[in-house]
């Protein structure tokens, strides 16, 4: 299987990343437009580095579209007759773009083409992610399977209607930057009172590592679990009601309000 990839940001990267420590038997091809950048990492994962993005797609079964939104229709006029001539899989992660508009980038009416829209973060690095997927109705079963597959070796995978895209940013695409800022906070009170930082980030990380799986694992809600472990007149509700008087579950719901309106482009 020949997977290609059209950008090499942080995200691509990951993905590369986490496959590589599950030893994924593929031949991965790569073009970006910072060769300085791109190319030494190409070089140090035993990726095939290509001279342009049409390169890449005459490679690959499944294309990875990994640039900014702004650059995509460029992109996509640069490859469409690629497309149209090696008919791969397109796989975009590329957000607020639907697969409607990338089929019209590639002037392809949608059955014409395959293509798979993806929401990864970046946890895929250590083979942790959480990852949407949603398919026009020319993606084939098999085709749609494997790029599940692929997703599932280093992660979770989710299938969700394209109108949910943007709420599945703000969950899980956006959010781990917001899980570090916390765990960074809890740490930062650890220094207050006394523990070294790194000290206190690890047990913080590992605190939320280890609420996070039993949030998986337990069948009880998050508010039932909270509940587990307040005990009457004890330091946990202390401490929670604390949070609530300062806005914590507000604070967080505004953060994702302007995620996700950010992706709609309302703001």
């Amino acid at each position: 299987m020949n997977l290609g990839f059209i950008g090499a940001g942080n995200m691509a990267r990951a993905i590369i990343n986490g496959w590589q420590t599950k030893e994924l038997d593929a031949e991965i091809y790569l073009h970006s437009a910072h060769k300085t950048s791109y190319e030494p990492y190409a070089k140090e994962k035993g990726l095939k580095t290509c001279e342009t993005n049409s390169e890449v797609v005459l490679q690959a079964d499944y294309v990875f579209l990994a640039v900014k939104p702004i650059i995509l229709g460029e992109v996509l006029t640069e490859i469409k007759a690629a497309v149209k001539r090696q008919k791969p899989v397109i796989v975009s992660m590329v957000t607020g773009v639907s697969v409607a508009e990338i089929a019209e980038h590639l002037e392809l009416a949608e059955n014409e083409v395959e293509i798979v829209r993806i929401m990864p973060n970046v946890n895929a690095e250590i083979a942790e992610a959480m990852t949407a997927l949603h398919a026009n109705q020319a993606v084939t079963p098999a085709h749609f399977e494997i790029v599940q597959q692929l997703f599932e070796l280093i992660g979770k995978t989710e299938i969700m209607a394209e109108r949910d895209f943007s709420t599945f940013v703000a969950l899980a695409g956006s959010s781990p930057a917001y899980v570090y800022f916390f765990i960074d906070a809890m740490a930062r009170a650890g220094v207050k009172y006394g523990l070294k930082k790194e000290q206190a980030t690890k047990i913080a990380a590992q605190a939320v590592l280890g609420s996070a799986k039993k949030v998986l694992s337990d069948e009880k809600t998050p508010m039932q679990l909270v509940d587990d472990v307040c005990s009457p007149g004890g330091t946990t509700i202390a401490g929670l009601l604390a949070l609530e008087e300062a806005g914590f579950m507000t604070a967080v719901v505004k953060g994702m309000d302007a995620t996700i309106n950010k992706d709609q482009g309302k703001a």
